[in-house]
């Protein structure tokens, strides 16, 4: 049965502040263990307001301790962003206080813009280091002898390493190195089938992999009615279009009227942009959710959903939950 994840940005509302949504984060968590959700990722961003999640490590601790079963970590790290040795002090940090329930996945993008990247020191060549970086925070979880340079805690611990990415630079190197891959399709997917082949056509296995496993992110709204699935999605649309037009906010509460006033560029943006999105009733979800698995022949999905209401939020991830079973059926 295909594993469902859910990576999680910890939105900030509009009206709201970080410590509700960091709240509602760790709610959302201890229902998706409940849910059989396999694994909770939190994403590093910078100096946006609707994502409390900056502090990505801090709130992994925050959602391990609340949680006991369900796999937690980074989807991702923006390593660029940071020494390899202090990310490998904090994720084996993690892995000593919850064993064997942390993930650890690298992207090489600044997750901000280019002022917030310098002032998180982040130098513009530094993303070309990137395979190195990855190597030599691998090699602190592995202790090797002789090492003079040891992460305490870390050394020892492996902390499994996937590699994020949303081009084929990604791919390849999650292929060379034998790691497992993530393609953030919910918002670049325009490379997502040439990823894909790429990184199982050039895979090696490895100590850490056998064989490959491919996990692409979905943008994921489920409500009892179409309709209803679709206006809550206009809050991510609203965001989006915010984004882009420079002048980012908290998520806004749903909008059926917000298309309407969009140009045609901006309308085409937002179809190229989030194309891999399930927006819909249960039965048109499982529906759409068949055929991208069946297209894709994904290992693993994780779901983003960014849904203004909590309970909402709740309970479209209820809903995409109880999908899984289903489709398993459907596939037998």
């Amino acid at each position: 049965m295909i594993p469902f994840s859910v990576l999680d940005l910890s939105p900030i509302i509009g009206g709201s502040d970080a410590a509700q949504a960091l709240r509602n984060t760790i709610d959302l968590a201890r229902h998706a263990e409940r849910w059989g959700y396999h694994r909770y990722w939190l994403a590093e961003h910078h100096n946006i307001p609707s994502v409390a999640s900056a502090a990505t490590s801090v709130v992994i601790c925050a959602v391990a301790g609340q949680t006991s079963t369900i796999r937690v970590g980074a989807g991702g790290i923006m390593l660029p962003n940071h020494s390899p040795l202090v990310i490998a002090e904090q994720f084996g940090t993690l892995e000593a206080l919850f064993p064997r329930r942390v993930d650890l996945a690298l992207g090489r993008a600044p997750g901000s813009d280019q002022i917030t990247a310098r002032a998180l020191r982040r130098q513009n060549t530094v993303a070309d280091t990137f395979p190195q970086d990855v190597l030599e925070l691998i090699s602190y979880f592995q202790d090797a002898p002789n090492q003079r340079v040891r992460a305490i805690p870390g050394a020892g611990l492996q902390v499994p390493v996937w590699i994020l990415g949303s081009s084929l630079f990604g791919a390849q190197l999650a292929a060379e190195l034998g790691l497992p891959y993530g393609f953030a399709s919910h918002f670049a997917p325009a490379l997502m089938m040439d990823a894909i082949e790429l990184y199982r056509q050039r895979i090696r296995a490895s100590q850490f992999l056998t064989r490959p496993h491919v996990m692409l992110g979905v943008n994921m709204v489920v409500a009892e009615t179409d309709e209803e699935a679709r206006r809550l999605f206009t809050s991510h649309q609203q965001a989006f279009v915010n984004l882009r037009r420079g002048t980012p906010g908290p998520l806004p509460p749903p909008d059926t009227q917000f298309l309407e006033t969009l140009s045609v560029q901006e309308r085409w943006e937002i179809d190229q942009t989030l194309a891999v999105s399930i927006v819909g009733s249960p039965l048109s979800a499982q529906s759409a959710l068949q055929a991208f698995i069946g297209r894709t022949h994904a290992d693993e999905l994780i779901f983003a959903t960014q849904v203004y209401d909590h309970a909402a939020r709740l309970r479209s991830y209820e809903l995409a939950s109880s999908l899984r079973q289903q489709i398993e059926m459907h596939v037998s």
